[in-house]
């Protein structure tokens, strides 16, 4: 499974949406319409999920999914 297919997985789970509806240039705030508490979730879920731990600094900088993807390919062997 890709790294783009785990993580629209696991939005479409966490925020109750159809994973066709998740695209590398959502924004999760304003398209995918996440609040804080599914960014958190989402955030615990993808550490789990990923065997990786997503940096206070890199989560700032996040605003779409493809930044989650390309975080994850970055810092994974998966």
């Amino acid at each position: 499974m890709s790294a783009f297919d785990q993580v629209a997985q696991l939005i479409s789970r966490q925020l109750k949406i159809d994973a066709s509806k998740v695209a590398l240039e959502s924004r999760l705030l304003e398209d995918l319409h996440a609040d804080s508490a599914n960014v958190m979730m989402l955030i615990m879920d993808l550490e789990d999920a990923c065997g990786v731990m997503m940096e206070d600094e890199a989560l700032m900088q996040m605003r779409t999914v493809g930044d989650i993807v390309n975080y994850i390919e970055k810092n994974t062997n998966k």
